[in-house]
């Protein structure tokens, strides 16, 4: 199917564009009451996130609420180890939690290598939903999360300021580690495929949980793995998006992906240096910004704008929008970013 608004392909793959795409991360959420209302109608996220055709629906509702240029999937990184056969439960206020977690050899022979197609087929058939009801306007995003980040949730069992346990296992038992990483990096690259044979025209990995590893580790535990889903994953363009990964900027510049998302944290004009000219890079307005009236929104993204000029550029936050900001402010900055030239 033609894309009409293409324009955040042809920013990936570093193309001419009339102006720069924008959209953003968590921008099918809590922000839009139409997403509330819809949440309200079924017990919880999970339910939602299994919903095929609630998913499409939210996932759909920023493209015609925000104008935004691109949608992503509604979803959730932790389906994977629910897939893995590690389920997890999604508690109000606390965020995920996992009955059980990975500690032993033992546990990890109860769990398999997930095949995206079946064992995820609720996100395939909400893709497939979304991509007919989209009709071309805007591209679909499609995502997982960088196995480091999915590791650090199975083997501390819940959201963590400091992720221990799972850090204390790289240390502890290295082979058991890396066992662990392999499997779901391999039924990552399952779900990202089946993803892309359903309709996603890109792919996000999202390693939320990157910067609290030292350049090292990063490197031995999350690089290597997410190097191994980029040149697993062809068919379409790849963002890297790794939360806190500074240091690890110029080797993201070596991945083979189109685009590698940019923190708040991350200075524009030296991320640039590090990673290349060969690399679209993605954000990075801190989410925080928008908390602003219209005239500081727009003046802050004027600003952001300005420092990725002359640049390949898709424009978005340096993380996901927070719940309480005013969808209003949110239009302002996409509107401040469909209008700078």
């Amino acid at each position: 199917m033609q894309i009409q608004n293409d324009l955040l392909l042809r920013a990936a793959k570093g193309e001419k564009v009339e102006r720069t795409p924008v959209w953003l991360m968590r921008q099918a959420g809590r922000i839009l009451p139409e997403y509330r209302a819809v949440r309200e109608s079924v017990s919880g996220f999970i339910e939602l996130a299994q919903t095929p055709e609630l998913a499409a629906e939210v996932t759909i509702q920023p493209v015609d609420l925000l104008g935004v240029d691109a949608a992503i999937i509604f979803s959730d990184i932790l389906v994977i180890p629910e897939a893995m056969g590690l389920p997890y439960e999604m508690v109000e206020k606390r965020g995920p939690w996992f009955p059980n977690t990975v500690s032993s050899a033992s546990d990890l022979q109860k769990l398999r290598v997930a095949d995206g197609a079946n064992d995820l087929s609720y996100v395939i058939k909400a893709i497939e939903i979304t991509k007919k009801e989209l009709n071309g306007r805007v591209p679909l995003i499609g995502f997982a999360g960088a196995p480091w980040t999915i590791f650090a949730y199975m083997v501390e069992g819940s959201g963590s300021k400091t992720f221990s346990k799972a850090r204390a296992m790289l240390y502890t038992e290295p082979k058991l580690s890396h066992q662990l990483l392999q499997m779901i990096t391999d039924s990552t690259v399952n779900y990202l495929k089946a993803q892309i044979q359903a309709g996603a025209d890109l792919v996000q990995i999202f390693d939320s949980w990157a910067g609290i590893l030292g350049p090292e580790q990063y490197e031995e535990f999350s690089l290597r793995y997410i190097r191994q889903i980029c040149d697993a994953v062809n068919e379409v363009p790849k963002t890297v998006f790794a939360k806190g990964a500074f240091f690890a900027r110029e080797a993201m510049g070596k991945l083979n992906c189109e685009t590698i998302g940019l923190d708040w944290n991350m200075g524009i004009s030296e991320s640039r240096k590090m990673i290349g000219e060969n690399k679209t890079l993605q954000g990075n307005l801190d989410p925080a910004a928008l908390y602003g009236n219209p005239d500081q929104v727009r003046a802050t993204t004027i600003q952001m704008m300005e420092q990725f000029k002359g640049g390949r550029h898709i424009a978005n936050l340096g993380h996901g929008v927070y719940p309480d900001i005013d969808p209003e402010m949110v239009k302002v900055f996409i509107q401040t970013v469909k209008s700078f030239s």
